[in-house]
């Protein structure tokens, strides 16, 4: 039982104290086998300790590179976030600039819309030119015809007709 006891406590530590004194040969081996023995487990201890070390460092790299592939992931939606809303505003520009056509377009058919409905002296800008009034009447079938009434025939023809 006693020699389980001394083999379970003292084994590894006496063994290897034991193979040091056997390799160096020192002059008091009972003194340096004490500090050895001392020694070890000073050794021990720090051993355990840097294993416990080496473990939370592991587990600080860990953390690490989550955080890291967090970042990265963080780094892709921000790009892809600024992808979009240069999209946005590039459609918002482009809707824009459709609106101000549309715009353009609108005042333009206003403008020939008021043109249409003036009168052949205020298109002419000729000193002279006849103004002459349009008068609408419904026919026997209900259209309605236009008359102008005027000093020049051929005005009146020019106004049904269209062309100059």
């Amino acid at each position: 039982m006693e020699s389980q006891y001394l083999k379970r406590c003292l084994g590894s530590c006496l063994k290897e104290g034991l193979a040091e004194v056997v390799e160096h040969r020192p002059a008091d081996p009972i003194e340096y086998l004490a500090h050895w023995i001392y020694n070890y487990r000073r050794n021990l201890d720090e051993e355990k300790k840097r294993m416990l070390e080496r473990i939370e460092l592991e587990q600080e790299r860990e953390v690490a590179l989550v955080e890291l592939e967090m970042l990265r992931k963080m780094k892709e939606e921000e790009l892809m976030f600024q992808q979009k809303l240069e999209e946005q505003c590039q459609l918002e520009q482009e809707r824009e600039k459709l609106e101000l056509q549309n715009e353009d377009e609108m005042l333009l058919q206003q403008k020939d819309q008021e043109e249409n409905g003036k009168t052949i002296a205020e298109l002419t800008d000729r000193p002279g030119a006849p103004n002459l009034t349009t008068v609408e009447e419904l026919d026997e079938n209900g259209q309605f015809e236009g008359w102008c009434f005027g000093h020049n025939v051929q005005t009146v023809l020019i106004l049904f007709s269209g062309t100059s």
